[in-house]
């Protein structure tokens, strides 16, 4: 048994890991924009069309020209003739002209008639059959969305690179597109390593324990919208671990493997990837708590993870290093993340020149909101991740935060009130 030669600082091992993939593409595919929410745009977009292809009312009233009602008020209106109506579906060339001294009829998205220039709401207008009182003025093209406001055609619409969320299938819908590129979803091979781990569902024996990270990383692979290809538990052997690896990696574009990155007598994951043809070490050890022996090899242009067995640190683990290479994979933009600040109920110390995922229990108190700090250590503790909503990163260079202090804390769930 023997500890890591060097541990490498986040970013570096980060940084590391996306230069080792950034060559590495999902192949693009077409597909429906009704069924293309939630997946990644592999072109950049720009409107066909004008959207409103047409000057449009945006009020139910009278399309009217500015200067004729310029005067108008609620003592002296001004009296105008009805020499039309336009209604949503309309034929612009349909139209009658709006001529000095007359109005159309108009509703709420209908086409604006040759010759008006406004809409004057119906709420300050008085009609008898085809004579009009107008008590308002209203400004140049008040009341109206012109030709193009939405999109204008050539404006870009969606970039490569932008997970499409339902407004942007509504715009898209706007503009008469009808399909739209997308990145293949990335299909990742998981499995664990460990003899003493049983399937979900297994009876139970002394020494024995349910294998819970490999279906929460399936869940969370799943989250990001990869099809998973479960290769199940691993022996704790090399050879079983490299034959697996390179199986996996045939029908997949990368794999995460929990279990067995440390380097104690068992720990046999880093001896099964250095095995696999074609293989190198990105990285192996990293200053971050819990999750240090994470580490990833590239075989072949594919990314192979290693996060550790226990629930928490792999949680991490995934979130610092996998997320981030699965979005680089189809150059996609990272969500925002809900942050909020609190004050921390007790003080949290941490060793120097590593970074610290502390789970906190967000809630509400009297309009503040506090943070109380759940478990540093534990990395085996998932009952952490259920009871709290959120993480308090610890950056290296600090050794801790006092009672009190406010932080910012990433929310993994809602806020307790």
């Amino acid at each position: 048994m023997s500890g890591f030669k060097g541990l490498m600082k986040v970013e570096d091992a980060l940084a590391r890991l996306l230069e080792a993939i950034r060559n590495y593409r999902l192949d693009v595919e077409e597909v429906s924009v009704e069924e293309a929410v939630g997946r990644v745009c592999a072109e950049d977009l720009k409107a066909p069309v004008d959207v409103p292809p047409f000057d449009r009312s945006a009020v139910d009233g009278y399309a009217v020209r500015y200067l004729d009602v310029l005067s108008a008020s609620e003592s002296s209106p001004v009296e105008l003739r009805i020499v039309g109506v336009s209604k949503t579906g309309s034929r612009p060339d349909t139209l009658p002209e709006v001529k000095p001294g007359e109005a159309v009829e108009i509703y709420t998205g209908a086409p604006l008639p040759r010759g008006a220039d406004s809409v004057v709401m119906v709420e300050y207008t008085k009609r008898e059959e085809d004579r009009l009182w107008v008590y308002r003025p209203v400004a140049y093209m008040q009341n109206v969305s012109k030709r193009g406001e939405d999109f204008s055609a050539g404006e870009p619409v969606v970039s490569v690179g932008v997970k499409l969320k339902p407004w942007h299938v509504g715009a898209l819908a706007s503009l008469g597109v009808t399909s739209v590129k997308v990145y293949r979803r990335p299909t990742v091979a998981v499995a664990s390593t460990g003899s003493e781990l049983k399937p979900l569902g297994s009876k139970i024996s002394p020494g024995e324990i349910v294998d819970s990270t490999r279906p929460m990383i399936k869940a969370f692979l799943r989250s990001l919208g990869c099809d998973v290809l479960d290769l199940g538990i691993l022996e704790d052997d090399p050879a079983v671990i490299s034959e697996a690896v390179s199986k996996g990696l045939k029908t997949s574009d990368l794999m995460v493997l929990t279990g067995g990155t440390s380097l104690g007598l068992r720990d046999a994951t880093p001896d099964g990837l250095s095995m696999v043809e074609g293989s190198r070490l990105i990285f192996h050890g990293v200053r971050m708590r819990p999750g240090k022996p994470t580490g990833a090899y590239l075989v072949n242009g594919k990314p192979v993870f290693m996060l550790s067995g226990f629930p928490v640190a792999a949680f991490v683990g995934f979130m610092v290093f996998v997320e981030p290479a699965i979005r680089g994979m189809m150059k996609c933009r990272p969500d925002p993340q809900p942050v909020v600040k609190a004050h921390v109920t007790r003080r949290v110390a941490k060793p120097p020149g590593v970074r610290a995922y502390v789970r906190v229990r967000v809630y509400s108190r009297d309009g503040v909101l506090y943070a109380e700090p759940l478990r540093l250590t534990g990395s085996g503790i998932i009952s952490t991740l259920t009871r709290g909503n959120g993480l308090l990163i610890l950056r290296e260079e600090v050794e801790g935060v006092e009672e009190g202090e406010e932080v910012e804390v990433l929310l993994t769930q809602p806020v307790e009130v």
